[in-house]
């Protein structure tokens, strides 16, 4: 019982974890689009630079969502728990 109450709190942190992740990352990228959006706007001449430059922007704030994602999967598929959890799941 008690390697399954682990399992759960590791899913339950997992599923946390990958939705702030996803909320901040989301609220970022947002942000950042807006920002580019004005500076193209106001020097239309610059538009390929900042386009660059956002892209880059939002790739590495990708990766911060893509880095919570693996931290979530470890949680719950490298759990030293996960094998008694599955043998009690399927018995």
């Amino acid at each position: 019982m008690e390697g399954i109450m682990y399992f759960v709190a590791c899913a339950i942190a997992a599923g946390l974890a990958i939705g702030i992740a996803a909320l901040g990352c989301g609220i970022g990228q947002g942000l950042a689009v807006k920002a580019s959006v004005e500076g193209i706007a106001r020097n239309p001449e610059a538009s390929g630079k900042v386009t660059v430059t956002m892209l880059i922007g939002l790739a590495m704030i990708e990766s911060l969502c893509i880095y919570a994602l693996v931290v979530s999967l470890i949680l719950i598929y490298a759990s030293p728990m996960a094998e008694t959890v599955t043998k009690l799941l399927v018995h």
